[in-house]
């Protein structure tokens, strides 16, 4: 939640990549400690729907047209589903209460990098464009997270060992609701209201099981700092520049606006990417490649471009709509049938398990899923690396609490291929995004040619990095250099204006 880099030339990827590299570190980590210890892989039909959904995501990287997006997507939905499966590994052991701890204290560490935004504190770290998007650099990611991660918070405030560490958790939720209010993001605003639903609902179903364990008084006492976190959030000045009087209450009234504004937009964008979906059903047009399609199905005054060619952001305002789209419609089919079991499981079997903690972290799982499968029907989150480590790791610990683990055994003969493969990927996926920080720390704030050349070295396949050379060069009039980083730049996104003027400008 607090890695960033200073360099606002690469606006969002200073903040995106550093925490895909911690993502799959912990990925990574996790392949090493189970080959180390021998863990044996017992699958279930969960995790076949899992393994299909990234098999799939595979098969479709190797027909996507820039590969080295490909590559970069799927590496984060693999690396996510690795985590989820280490945390329920380790929860089955009794470790769900630590990760799901760390869940909380990650989000709280979220919204106050956001809270500190917006209260005047300036960094090289935050950006101005989206505020208080603290070390995410947008308000909406702040939001989102914010939202995810509030079970696991409650969790731990109501079942924690002494009273200190529940009033630090009753503070943290006061943080937590504060930026949320701050934030404005509707998509935030209607998974909390829904997680809030379920969230009720399961806390009254399970009160039997809760009842007499000191949970009642402390979940009152949540609430209550929850509430006085959004009155002091609304009603204390802060340095956030809104254009209107009444900016929450405008937000509120806007939340499922869909004929103007970024409604109707986002609805534009929607029926655009599912025509891409619809020349491309099997297998989408490739992860992470919504970018380099797009523009061939959307019309020139769409909101989403540039007018370069280009998109303005990497992905469209809907993680399920980019898994139609990029992934195919089976991809996106296989993992909401995994969430969807995992749902209903949540709410099963509460007689087996001997401890409230344990009733109660079914309903983090429940509250977890349902706020991110809000977050990502309006906005992305899911494929986002923060977020998804969050996420996964949340439902990881939950899912696993209370359930029985095989003994430690020596893995079966079959399975060592895929430990090893695992080990690959997330290796893999580490080397790719730790050149990515590389290359940024080589172009630092862009001033020298030297040093975007350096980048371009250590990061061939960006795209912005590319076109700068080539744009240096061009401007030199060295257009033998230029042609080849333009030519590269045009692989990347076939479908990008500026590559293609400078290749016609240095015939």
């Amino acid at each position: 939640m607090v890695v960033a880099l200073p360099f606002k030339v690469f606006e969002l990827d200073r903040y995106f990549v550093p925490k895909e590299l911690v993502l799959h570190l912990v990925a990574l980590a996790g392949s090493v400690v189970l080959i180390a210890k021998r863990v044996p892989l017992r699958e279930s039909r969960l995790d076949i729907l899992l393994g299909l959904y990234l098999l799939w995501n595979v098969v479709s990287a190797i027909f996507a047209t820039n590969h080295w997006l490909a590559q970069r997507a799927v590496a984060i939905s693999i690396s996510s589903v690795l985590v989820f499966w280490y945390a329920r590994r380790a929860s089955m052991t009794g470790s769900f209460r630590p990760i799901l701890v760390a869940c909380a204290i990650a989000t709280v560490t979220a919204a106050i990098a956001g809270l500190a935004q917006a209260y005047g504190i300036r960094s090289d770290y935050f950006s101005i464009n989206r505020a208080p998007g603290g070390l995410f650099g947008n308000r909406n990611f702040v939001a989102h997270v914010a939202a995810i991660g509030l079970s696991s918070l409650l969790w731990a405030t109501v079942t924690a060992r002494r009273s200190f560490g529940a009033l630090i958790g009753c503070v943290g939720g006061a943080l937590v609701t504060a930026a949320l209010i701050l934030s404005r993001s509707r998509a935030a605003w209607l998974a909390l209201a829904a997680c809030l639903v379920i969230l009720a609902l399961g806390m009254f179903a399970s009160r039997s099981y809760w009842r007499g364990a000191g949970v009642g008084p402390r979940l009152g006492q949540f609430v209550l700092a929850c509430g006085v976190g959004a009155c002091l959030a609304i009603a204390l000045p802060n340095s956030l520049n809104w254009n209107s009087d009444s900016p929450y209450l405008d937000s509120a009234k806007g939340m499922v606006e869909y004929k103007k504004g970024s409604g109707r937009g986002r609805l534009a964008q929607y029926e655009n990417s599912l025509q891409m979906a619809a020349a491309h059903p099997v297998l989408g047009v490739g992860p992470g490649n919504w970018p380099v399609q797009y523009t061939r199905f959307a019309p020139g005054n769409d909101a989403s471009l540039t007018g370069g060619g280009t998109t303005a952001n990497p992905w469209p305002s809907s993680d399920w709509i980019a898994l139609v789209s990029e992934r195919g419609a089976a991809a996106a089919a296989l993992l909401l049938a995994f969430f969807a079991a995992l749902f209903i499981g949540s709410f099963r079997r509460w007689a087996w398990l001997d401890d409230c903690e344990l009733v109660l972290a079914r309903l983090v799982l429940a509250g977890t899923i349902t706020a991110m499968m809000v977050v990502s029907a309006f906005d992305a989150s899911l494929l986002l690396a923060a977020p998804a480590l969050l996420f996964w790791s949340a439902i990881g610990a939950s899912a696993g609490a209370g359930q029985r683990t095989p003994a430690w055994q020596t893995p079966a003969r079959q399975w060592r291929w895929a430990l090893i493969a695992i080990l690959v990927v997330s290796a893999v996926a580490v080397a790719r995004s730790a050149t990515q920080t590389v290359a940024m720390w080589q172009v630092g704030e862009g001033g020298t040619r030297a040093g975007w050349l350096r980048g371009a070295i250590w990061d061939p396949g960006s795209y912005r990095i590319n076109l700068r050379v080539a744009e240096l060069y061009a401007n030199r009039g060295q257009c033998r250099s230029a042609r080849g980083f333009a030519a590269r730049a045009s692989s990347l996104f076939p479908n990008a204006a500026a590559p293609k003027r400078l290749l016609s400008r240095c015939r």
